[in-house]
């Protein structure tokens, strides 16, 4: 019998689609996996303005983490905006007690595109010390690895050794630190390992203002390459490459009055099938 990979989101809720819960199922499924999900948290926002949030009960929470393990075995998983403490623990006792074995890619997100604050100030060093050492890659922005480390990159250089400092501080096995916010025509990312090796990859600038999502869709992608078995420095140039298409798509349409959203279906592809031979 035949079953589709399944890729699992744990992230909020974004009301206006773009970001979020939302924008990992679009980027899953587009990608052609299956997309499962839990909420972490329930946003009231649009490409303006977040203006609350509400926070999903941990043990609702751990629940729908466990049942989806339970009954579809992802091959990755993302995990994205984690809004208390509570939550965070839920999510690492979830994957712990399910002994979970496939990638993990950790999107430590703090700010919402029009800037709204969606994790609250303790979070991160939990994060640090609690789901960090189970990511195979961290994918923190220039201003989470500021909040990480205390320091704010300006050039490649610091960017390697910010790098440096978030792998010396916790157990991660890679960190991919985005570099979009530099000043300059190429966006440029460092993907560095526990051992200190490192790649760089640039990508034009697209001049656009739908840039809503971007994060969420570059980790949501990455863990749909690294489900194939695809290695992590190849899985992050093909999630790269469709972040670009998809934003190139949406550059000059409508998205909404803020900061819109990308075209994540630019190109949509069948679903992709593995034989279950357990379940045939």
């Amino acid at each position: 019998m035949k079953r589709p990979i399944a890729v699992m989101t744990i992230a909020g809720s974004d009301s206006c689609g773009g970001a979020g819960i939302q924008a990992d199922i679009k980027t899953i499924s587009a990608l052609g996996f299956y997309a499962c999900s839990a909420i972490t948290a329930i946003t009231a926002q649009n490409t303006k303005q977040v203006k609350n949030i509400q926070a999903v009960d941990s043990q609702i929470l751990k629940q729908q983490i466990e049942l989806v393990l339970e009954d579809f075995s992802p091959k990755a998983i993302k995990i994205g905006m984690i809004y208390t403490p509570e939550n965070v623990l839920a999510v690492k006792e979830a994957l712990t007690e399910a002994n979970y074995q496939g990638k993990i890619v950790l999107d430590p997100v703090c700010v919402a595109t029009s800037g709204g604050k969606l994790a609250k100030q303790e979070l991160l060093p939990l994060m640090q010390q609690e789901l960090f050492p189970m990511a195979d890659i961290v994918t923190p922005n220039l201003y989470e690895a500021g909040l990480l480390t205390g320091c704010n990159p300006t050039t490649f250089q610091e960017m390697l050794d910010v790098c440096k400092m978030i792998l010396d501080k916790t157990s991660a096995k890679s960190v991919l630190l985005k570099g979009g916010h530099l000043q300059g025509e190429d966006m440029i990312d460092v993907l560095m390992k526990q051992n200190g090796e490192y790649k760089s990859f640039s990508a034009e600038r697209i001049a656009t203002k739908n840039t809503h999502g971007t994060g969420c869709t570059l980790s949501s992608a990455i863990a749909c390459f690294l489900a194939q078995g695809i290695n992590e420095e190849v899985s992050v140039l093909n999630a790269k490459r469709y972040v670009s298409e998809a934003l190139y798509s949406a550059k000059d349409k409508f998205m909404g009055e803020g900061s819109g959203s990308m075209n994540h279906f630019f190109m949509p592809k069948p679903m992709i099938f593995i034989n279950d031979e357990s379940k045939s």
